[in-house]
């Protein structure tokens, strides 16, 4: 019986270590989780076709729809309130995620 406590404990003493842990995705003097823009990116990608490799000031994405999507996390708001969101959320939408994952990317932080 101790024994089975003693591996729970370590099991939710582990899984709260790992969740201390959250990536965080810069640009400019925002700081957005990673879940977040992989909302945005999935916001962005509902309403354009195009390529994430492409040049984001190609994009057709209407950025402004995005900020108005309900769906949209919280934390973009004051992003979508400034002055030329429209650039920034197309490069937080650019952001390859495989490499932000392993902290790869240099907007990219907290492995």
């Amino acid at each position: 019986m101790k024994t089975i406590l003693s591996i729970a404990l370590m099991v939710l003493a582990l899984c709260l270590v790992s969740e201390a842990q959250v990536v965080k995705v810069q640009e400019g003097d925002f700081y957005f989780s990673l879940e977040s823009v992989k909302k945005l990116q999935e916001l962005t990608a509902e309403g354009s076709n195009v390529n994430r490799m492409q040049n984001p000031r190609l994009t057709s994405t209407s950025f402004d729809s995005v900020c108005a999507n309900p769906s949209l996390p919280q934390e973009f708001m004051p992003l979508c309130m400034k002055r030329g969101a429209s650039m920034s959320l197309s490069r937080l939408a650019a952001v390859p995620m495989d490499i932000c994952e392993i902290c790869a990317f240099a907007a990219c932080t907290g492995c």
